[in-house]
Parts: C-alpha cells; structure tokens; sequence
C-alpha cells in the first residue's frame, strides 16, 4: 500500500510531520481529516528497498518532490493577492470554486499558485471555501475563515471579500508608512556610525601620532577624544559582543509572554511610543470589530476575534476583561470606560453609535481618524528621531573637530614659545 508523508496541524495549532498508509491520496487525506488535522501539504513516498537500503531514483525524485514543495509552500504575503483574485472572478459572475479553479490554472507565480492548487483540490473533494481555506492556517488567521464562513452562511461572500480586501489594504498601507518612516532615522544612525568609526579608527590615530612625534602638550579635549579612541581599539569588540548579547537576551525574554506583558506596560509610560501604542490599540479594535460585525459575525465572537488582533499585551489583558462585562450585559463603552486603556474622545463616540443603533459607522469613523492621528505621529516621530540622530552626530563631529584644532593651535603655540 502506498505511503504518504504530510505535514499538518492538529486542533491546538501545533504543527506535526509524520506518514501514513492509505489506498490514495484521497485517501490519505480523508483519514487525516478524521482525525481533525489540518493538512498543509500531503506527498507519495516511494516504497523503500530495505532498511539501510539506497534510494531508488523514484525515491530521490519524491525527496526533491517535497524539498521543491516545501520550498513553495504559501505564506502570509500570498493572502491578499489570493482574496484580490478571488474577488476580480467571483464578482465577474463565477462561483467561488469555478474561480479558484480558474485561478490554480491561471497564476503563474509560483507560491501564490501552489495554493491556488491545494485550495481547488479540497474544494473538489467537496469542502466549502471557507474550510479549504483553512487548510493554511498560515496564510489566514481565524478571523479571515470566520469571516468568508459568514459570507457564505449568508451569500454576501462578494460583500465580504471586499470588506475584507479594505481591510487588509488598510493594514498594510499603515505597515508600509511605518517601515517607510523608520528608514531615514535608522539610516542616519548607519551613516553617523560610520563617520565616527571613521574618525576613531583611522583619522584619529594619524593625528596622535603627529602630535606625540612633534612633543606638543595636548588640551583636555583632545586627550579625551584620544582616550576615547584608545578604549574603542582596545575594548571596543568586547563592548560590541556584550551589547549584542545583551539585545538577544532582551529580544528572547520579550519574545515570552512574561516579558511582553513587562515591556508593553514600559511602552505605554514613553512620552512618544505611548501615544503611538494607544492609536495603534484603538485602530486595531476599531477597524477588526466594524469588519466582523459587519459581515454578521455575532458580537462575543467578533470581540474575541478582535482581542487577538491587540499587539500590546497590556491593552489585551484590558479589552479580555471589558468582552466579559460585555457578555455578561454591560455596554461596550461602559466596560471599555472601566479599563483606563481607551481614550475619553472613543469612548464618547462608541456611546454614541451604541445609542442610535449605529455602532459599526461609529467605529468605522473612529478607525479613519485614528488613521490619521498614527499619520501625523508617524510624522512627528521621523522629525524627532531624525533630529536627535542629527543633532548627536554634529555634536560628536564638532567635538572632533574641536579637539583637532585646538591640539594643532597648541602645538604651533608651544614652537612659537620655544623659539
């Protein structure tokens, strides 16, 4: 009987490789569904000559099979395009099978097509989109299947697709300015960084050396410049592997949730990342929680959906705490209000939406103008770090050059005396 190797995730989301027997790929595939795996990828193997034995050269083709498949397997960049796809067809007047059918034949980058492919082809053994599509849990999260299961217990799959297609425009359109405003200050540091290295490691030290051969009395400044530069040739490796050990062992302890939980709350009391981490809480909640009920997913499962969707931990921990309230019967604003962690000016227009009836416009209203508050923060934020950054390095630059002068106004004044 043929083998089969597959990766898949079980119920927890923990990802497991392992074979299997079964008559077919079909086969194969209906057994793992039964035991409620999620399967990402699923491969024949070729029968083994032996134990110890050398591949066959159709097991060698099946290993470069799999290589070549994990290689291609999707990732999260491919979601958007996908749904962008899937709605151009679907609302051109095709089904959603026809069009991703369509689509598995059509692509022709590689990745994207890939899940085109394994998406149709659990759609042909019968499973609706919204299941085939979570067959790759990472590409799309939950709330993403959520949504396209409510789309289609509805028939407002296009409506949906369209929503959500905002929605993720959106998100990455608030990535791209961020990364797009960190570039200039992160730049000015390389360039600073490399000024200064210069002047350190190679200026410097020809400048020392004209000084001590021409025996002049140095000035204070240049001394410490000089020491400075001595302490970095010596000492600087040792300085550089200590920081770079000291940011890994920050990063890890981060990366648990203890530490996240610790770091979140010391972003908040920063006078420039706080305000930023609250606009960025205030926009995730506003836009997630309008998306979901808007698309007829009911108000305890958006809020849950919306929690995991809160980056700082902080903020979760809050909003985990006001959906409780919430479900209990206590009015979103009202427990939100309990919290400390929203701002009065939300919570006063989310009264407002929840009073007339109108709580999905309200948010909508609160998400584009904290569009434009991350905006200007971003903004804001650029200017700040890129003068600071500046204004070290002419500083330093200065200092250098004070040093230079001053040493070379000594010494010329020291031959004046001696003649």
């Amino acid at each position: 009987m043929p083998r089969f190797a597959y990766t898949a995730r079980d119920r927890a989301g923990k990802s497991a490789s392992a074979e299997l027997e079964a008559p077919s790929r079909k086969d194969a595939l209906r057994l793992l569904a039964a035991r409620g795996l999620q399967v990402a990828s699923v491969t024949e193997q070729a029968a083994a000559g032996g134990r110890g034995a050398a591949k066959t050269p159709a097991a060698k083709h099946a290993d470069k099979a799999a290589s070549r498949s994990a290689e291609l397997a999707p990732r999260r960049a491919e979601r958007l395009p996908f749904l962008e796809s899937l709605y151009d067809l679907t609302s051109s007047g095709l089904s959603a099978g026809e069009a991703v059918r369509l689509l598995s034949t059509r692509i022709k980058e590689p990745r994207l097509r890939t899940l085109c492919a394994g998406i149709w082809e659990r759609i042909s053994e019968g499973a609706p989109l919204s299941r085939a599509m979570g067959a790759y849990p990472e590409v799309f999260d939950s709330s993403i299947i959520n949504l396209i299961q409510a789309g289609e217990a509805t028939g407002s799959l296009n409506d949906t697709l369209s929503r959500l297609i905002a929605h993720l425009i959106a998100e990455r359109e608030l990535r791209s300015k961020l990364i797009t405003s960190l570039a200039y200050p992160v730049g000015m540091v390389f360039v600073s960084g490399g000024v200064i290295l210069f002047f350190m490691f190679f200026l410097l030290p020809r400048l020392q050396g004209l000084l001590t051969s021409l025996r002049g009395k140095m000035p204070l400044s240049t001394r410490i410049l000089i020491g400075m530069s001595d302490f970095t040739l010596h000492y600087g490796i040792f300085v550089l592997g200590a920081a770079i050990f000291a940011v890994i062992s920050f990063w890890r302890w981060r990366a648990t949730e203890a530490g996240r939980a610790v770091t979140d709350a010391w972003l908040l009391k920063l006078p420039l990342l706080g305000p930023f981490s609250v606009a960025q809480t205030v926009l995730a909640f506003s836009q997630t929680l309008s998306v979901l009920l808007e698309n007829g997913i009911t108000a305890a499962e958006a809020l849950r959906m919306t929690e995991r969707q809160i980056g700082n931990r902080v903020h979760r921990a809050a909003f985990n705490t006001a959906t409780a309230r919430v479900l209990e019967g206590e009015a979103l604003s009202v427990a939100l209000a309990r919290t400390g962690c929203f701002p009065d000016l939300v919570l006063d227009r989310l009264a407002i939406g929840e009073n007339t009836g109108n709580v999905v416009p309200s948010l909508k209203d609160i998400a584009k103008g904290y569009q434009k508050i991350i905006s200007t923060q971003l903004d804001v934020f650029t200017k700040v770090i890129g003068s600071i950054v500046l204004g070290g390095v002419f500083a330093f630059v200065g200092f250098i050059a004070f040093s230079i002068v001053s040493a070379v106004f000594q010494v010329s004044a020291s031959f004046k005396i001696g003649g």
